[in-house]
Parts: structure tokens; C-alpha cells; sequence
């Protein structure tokens, strides 16, 4: 990599709670912001920013930033009592821009993320210049006659016990994670890695982390159900107040509530371009060459069409 393509660790304090990134490109330049999906982290864009260095062109002039969610990755749990609400997560996105001064800026974003910046650019269009959707679109809804039971079922969920003193090996971290998605290992690997801290430590020589004991940074209360959704005519009235250059790029094996998705919000959606790509959910981190080249054109056709 050269000087201004390695990786760095940035952190942001926003009032009481301190948010983490990683980061690529000079200071200097333009911001892209990369958010991430649920219970993945800021290291699900790194192959992404690992194919801008070999590249050296696409892209180069941009200040790549990859923010870790609250409770996800490095950044710091909310506080004793507080919930991960999805509007609240809206709420530190701008606090993020009115810290660094942003102004408009394009944002591409992966399944929960994608969610947050698509409530984010309708509320906010002054400050998304595009917006780029990974194996999502739309929102999570619901129907409106289920509002009682999705709040029974999300308060309910809250009082449960967690196993975050659980500890285990590296390589079960990754199988766990692995049990649950359609993620490569070495793409598994990546994520888990920043998932977790260590808590004990007993190699037997500085090669072996046979012995070497884990617990998952994430916060046990992401896994809670939430007490409420948008219902469908709400979520598409959000969806519709997209005014950006929008597109989607999606996986041929990806999450199927994508093209339910386009089915459900696509009418209102304005300016949307569309890209299928072999792969999976995490299709940024299977395919991130072709994701660069996508970005690239998108960005130029946008910066021509002004």
C-alpha cells in the first residue's frame, strides 16, 4: 500500500458515546462513508479499501471511512438502560456529519446500514450526494394489526439472559459465524477479528494461539427484538423521500427480501440503477473489484451530470 492507502484507526466522540472507524486516503480528500450490517463491523469494507491501494487510480482521490455502529465493532456500547433503536442510530449519523463539517457526501452501505442510510438520505437529503445500497433495499416492516405481539416479543426479548462471559478460541468464533451466514472463511475471518477481545492467554510458544480465549465485543443487546416496525405504507413514504442518485448492487445468492424489497419500494425510488453480482449477502466482500469499478463509473456519471 502506499503511504495514503493504509489502513487507520479513527474514533469520534459524540456527546457521551465514542464511534470508531478505519479509514483509507489522504485527509485531505473527499469523504465516502461506509456503513456496515448487522453485527458485521467496520472491517466487512476492507477489501474494498485493499483493492483501492492495488488499483492505485479508482477511487484514490477519496477519503474512505468505515464506520463501526455503536455496540458493533470497537465503538463503545450504549449506556446501562439504553436500547439500539433504528431511529436512534439516524440521530448519531448526523451528529458524525455535524462533528467533521460534512456537507453532502455519497454513502455506500450494507443491509443494516443500507437501512439506516435510506431513513438518513429521505430525513437529510441536504447531506447525501448518492447513495449506494448493498443486498438491501427498502426497510424491515410489519403489519400494523401485529403491533401489540412485536411489542410483547421485543420487551420480552429484553429480559433474557445473555452469554456474553462466554469465552472460546478464535476458530470457533469463526465457525459460529459461519453457522449463521453465507460468508467465505477468509471474509468470516476479517470480521470476527475485530469482534473480538481477549480475555485469557496462555500460548504455548508465540506461534500457538491454540489457548488463546476470546468473548465478542458486540453488545449482547443487539440481539434484542425490537418493540416496534414501520408498517409497509410507512416505510415506503420514507423510502420515496430518496431524492439522490440511488443505486442498488446486489448478490445472485444474496437476502431474498431484496427483491421483495424492489417489489415493495422500488415505485417511488428515483434514479435507481440496479447491478446483480454472483455472490452472496456480502457480496462487497466476494466481488470487491467489480464494487470498485461500479462505484467509480457511478460516482463520475454523477459528477458529469452536474
Amino acid at each position: 500500500m502506499t503511504k495514503s492507502s493504509e489502513i487507520e484507526e479513527l474514533s469520534y466522540q459524540l456527546d457521551d458515546l465514542t464511534l470508531t472507524a478505519l479509514a483509507c486516503g489522504s485527509e485531505a480528500d473527499e469523504p465516502l462513508l461506509c456503513l456496515h450490517g448487522y453485527l458485521d463491523n467496520a472491517a466487512s469494507f476492507l477489501p474494498l479499501m485493499q483493492q483501492i491501494a492495488q488499483e492505485s487510480t479508482l477511487l484514490s482521490d477519496r477519503r474512505v471511512i468505515a464506520l463501526d455502529w455503536p455496540g458493533h465493532g470497537h465503538s463503545d456500547h450504549r449506556s446501562i438502560g439504553a436500547h439500539y433503536h433504528f431511529f436512534d442510530y439516524v440521530s448519531e449519523l448526523l451528529k458524525l456529519f455535524t462533528l467533521n463539517n460534512w456537507q453532502a457526501i455519497d454513502i455506500v452501505a450494507h443491509s443494516m446500514g443500507a437501512m439506516i442510510a435510506s431513513a438518513f438520505a429521505a430525513a437529510f437529503p441536504e447531506k447525501v450526494k448518492s447513495l449506494t445500497l448493498i443486498d438491501s433495499f427498502g426497510f424491515i416492516c410489519a403489519p400494523e394489526e401485529l403491533a401489540t405481539d412485536q411489542l410483547r416479543r421485543g420487551v420480552l426479548s429484553r429480559v433474557k439472559s445473555s452469554n456474553a462471559s462466554r469465552s472460546f478460541t478464535e476458530e470457533m468464533a469463526v465457525k459460529a459465524r459461519l453457522h449463521v451466514s453465507d460468508l467465505k472463511v477468509d471474509h468470516a475471518k476479517i470480521i470476527v477479528q475485530r469482534s473480538l477481545v481477549e480475555v485469557d492467554s496462555k500460548p504455548i510458544n508465540s506461534d500457538d494461539n491454540a489457548n488463546v480465549l476470546y468473548r465478542w465485543r458486540s453488545d449482547p443487546r443487539l440481539r434484542t427484538i425490537s418493540p416496534y416496525r414501520l408498517s409497509l405504507k410507512q416505510g415506503q413514504q420514507l423510502f420515496s423521500d430518496i431524492k439522490c442518485p440511488l443505486q442498488l448492487i446486489y448478490g445472485d445468492k444474496g437476502m431474498e427480501m431484496v427483491i421483495t424489497g424492489l417489489e415493495h419500494f422500488s415505485q417511488g425510488a428515483k434514479n435507481l440503477k440496479t447491478t446483480k453480482l454472483p455472490g452472496g449477502h456480502h457480496v462487497h466482500m466476494e466481488k470487491a473489484k467489480e464494487l470498485l469499478l461500479i462505484l467509480s463509473h457511478f460516482f463520475s456519471e454523477i459528477k458529469t451530470s452536474v
